[in-house]
């Protein structure tokens, strides 16, 4: 190839390139407006290898040692220019960059830089490589006019992106000093580009911490505007930021409005190197239960955005905002598919980490801090416990519940242990949807008796990490409602009134004349050590799930069949001992009392009574009699004469 040429020429990309600009345009970006951080990128990295170029030769900075990038708008002509002052380009660089888009500067430039083993790296992502041919997304002709440093050459490269290209010598006094100047004539569709709204909040998003400083200038004769300075905070050392940089950071980049609640700010390095600068809010967003819980971490690559789809953290963490910055993760033909990368599942593993690593330390040396982002983001956070296995056991050691002993403080699972009663062995929870109804639950009177604390558990989450959790610390998770009580093991404080040993035979008749009465209804019939106020209370069998998760299931349709419950009944309750007493001359009435005594358990329970009509005649017959026990006889006197 010469480059003495001084005609204009028209020549063709190479093979198959306008088919591979068609899937540019049309199947890589699913957003167009890349195509401005596509080319900032670009002008980026021209100033970096010019940076770099310069550490041999000095002269190629002249007097104009600061890179620049500014982007130009002309909205009355719809064009646009994003124009740098980098190392800029030859006519035989032109016809390899941009003429062949399997074939990269960057490519070249990276292999001599490995060649020649240098110390002084250059941060280059796409020298003019497959980003470029992003601007045919927004515009139906791209005119570049370059001017290498150090020549007195410049270079005019047009096409509309259908299969040639012209280059030609183009004036000096029309060309950058050194550089490149890339101008947009841009569709009618696209014409928005040109409005300084959307450029400045394009260039903060995408581009506001390139290693170049950006400038707007809005239109012909405006003053040139600095949208960003070149610096990324996020790689500034922690001891330069202050607190308001990191607000106003993490205002721009969450598009909340609060104060963070926590800061999380590190650098990784050894086999991958990444910064990361992570914020919990100090309120919930709006969209923390959106049904997509899709997490809201950006990813910048060499202080590049790339997304902010990227998979960076879990779902369970979707409430944090902040970005990473990668500095080996590949950029090859599609940035939004980054994430398929081996190494990005290495970067999410190490941000999750420090994360819930960092929550830890805060919720150690700063409770009051700490509940107050376990309040917003609590139930969000326990959504891990089910879907993370792996980090189960530092989940649950940041959970905090309500108890029955803890009124409205929060307790941890190690304060739980911590108080557990003697020959307790088991972690006991209840499940429901209001905590004062469960606090009133018959379930709990054995364990309130003997002040053993029970999980209060009313997020709907709850309901199904407790089936995924079976121990923390070496003991398990059991609910109230689910099998035998075993408060057998656990005494009664001294002044407690101590219950009798054993079933008397009467009361044992009484269970055995419930079970024949309710027949099919009921698994099983017992004498309870759970009730102490309450005649009666329904439980799972032993073995059957909680009685909360099981009809949630059987509600989604998600349970052909529901296990019959098991009815436990108060032995000591005073209304237990007089039907008890009743005899089988009163048996219509007695077995009226046993189904409305499994209809209250019901209802006790958070469910309807069995058929409402018969409860409801029921109630009637029991009224009614009761009426004619306490009502006096009329008088018989006779008149007096």
């Amino acid at each position: 190839m010469t480059t003495d040429v001084k005609e204009a020429e028209t020549l063709s990309f190479e093979a198959d390139v306008s088919r591979l600009l068609h899937m540019m345009v049309h199947s890589v970006y699913s957003d167009r407006s890349v195509f401005l951080r596509e080319l900032i990128s670009n002008a980026a990295d021209a100033c970096e290898r010019l940076r770099y170029e310069a550490i041999a030769r000095p002269e190629l900075l002249g007097g104009d040692a600061k890179p620049a990038i500014t982007i130009s708008a002309v909205p009355d002509q719809k064009r646009l220019t994003v124009e740098d002052n980098g190392i800029g380009m030859s006519r035989d660089e032109l016809v390899e960059a941009l003429g062949t888009i399997a074939r990269s500067g960057t490519r070249a430039f990276m292999e001599r830089i490995e060649a020649a083993k240098s110390g002084e790296g250059a941060e280059l992502i796409g020298q003019f490589g497959v980003g470029f041919y992003s601007a045919f997304m927004v515009a139906d002709k791209v005119d570049v006019i370059t001017r290498k440093a150090g020549t007195d050459a410049a270079w005019r490269w047009s096409s509309d992106g259908k299969g040639s290209y012209e280059i030609a010598p183009a004036p000096i006094a029309d060309a950058p000093r050194r550089g490149t100047r890339v101008v947009l004539h841009l569709m009618e569709d696209a014409t928005s580009y040109t409005q300084p709204y959307q450029l400045e909040g394009l260039i903060k998003e995408q581009s506001g911490h390139v290693p170049v400083p950006v400038v707007l200038v809005e239109k012909p004769g405006a003053d040139r505007r600095e949208i960003a300075d070149g610096t990324a905070l996020w790689v500034k050392p922690k001891s330069d930021i202050k607190p308001e940089d990191y607000t106003d950071f993490y205002r721009g980049v969450s598009g909340l409005y609060d104060e963070p609640a926590e800061t999380i700010h590190f650098k990784a390095e050894g086999r991958h190197e990444y910064n990361t600068l992570a914020f919990i809010p100090g309120s919930r967003p709006f969209d923390l239960f959106d049904q997509d819980r899709k997490g809201r971490m950006k990813l910048y690559v060499r202080r590049v955005f790339i997304t902010d789809d990227a998979d960076l953290v879990p779902r369970y963490l979707r409430f944090v905002r902040g970005l990473v910055d990668s500095a080996d993760l590949p950029l090859n033909l599609s940035r939004e598919m980054i994430q398929d990368s081996p190494l990005l599942a290495a970067v999410r593993k190490g941000v999750t980490n420090r994360i819930l690593g960092d929550l830890a330390k805060l919720s150690d040396t700063d409770a009051e801090r700490y509940l107050k982002i376990w309040e917003n983001f609590g139930v969000v956070l326990k959504e891990g416990l089910y879907e993370d296995w792996e980090r189960r056991e530092p989940l649950l050691k940041l959970a905090r519940f309500h108890s029955t002993t803890s009124g409205e403080a929060w307790r941890s699972l190690a304060d739980y242990i911590a108080d557990m009663k003697g020959g307790q062995t088991a972690i006991y929870f209840m499940t429901g949807d209001d905590k004062v109804r469960l606090e009133a639950s018959p379930q709990l009177e054995g364990f309130k008796a003997r002040g053993v604390e029970v999980l209060l558990l009313t997020d709907p989450v709850d309901n199904f990490w407790v089936t995924m959790a079976p121990e923390f610390d070496g003991k398990p998770f059991k609910s109230v409602t689910q099998g035998g009580a075993d408060l057998s093991e656990i005494a009664l404080p001294d002044d407690a009134a101590k219950p009798d040993a054993e079933t008397t035979p009467e009361i044992a008749t009484f269970i055995a004349f419930v079970k024949s009465t309710l027949g099919e209804e009921l698994s099983d019939v017992k004498s309870s050590d759970r009730l102490t106020e309450s005649p009666v209370c329904l439980v799972a069998p032993e073995g059957g799930p909680d009685r909360q998760i099981e009809r949630l299931l059987s509600a989604a349709g998600r349970l052909d069949k529901a296990m019959k419950p098991v009815l436990e009944i108060n032995p000591r309750h005073e209304r237990i001992l007089a039907l008890a007493k009743l005899s089988d001359e009163d048996l219509p009435f007695r077995q009226d009392m046993v189904h409305l005594l499994y209809d209250e358990a019901r209802i006790l329970d958070g469910d309807k009574p069995k058929d409402a009509k018969v409860f409801s005649q029921r109630i009637s017959t029991l009224i009614e009699r009761s009426l004619a026990m306490t009502t006096p006889s009329p008088a018989t006197s006779r008149p007096d004469a």
